[in-house]
């Protein structure tokens, strides 16, 4: 495992509003937005980078 990883911020958005959200490191961000994009398909859906995590292991 590398000692950086980079998160990213999914976010559902029902107006101005956020429904769900969800933080981890890119593919698994990935996944779970194309997850939500099919299950609020009329909802606005934003994936949004945090940057690295620093990890002590």
């Amino acid at each position: 495992m590398t000692s950086r990883q980079h998160r990213r911020r999914v976010r559902v958005w029902f107006g101005e509003h956020v429904i769900a959200q969800y933080v981890a490191e890119a593919p698994l961000a990935a996944r779970y937005e194309q997850a939500m994009r099919r299950r609020f398909a009329g909802l606005k859906v934003t994936n949004d980078l945090l940057g690295p995590l620093d990890s002590t292991d």
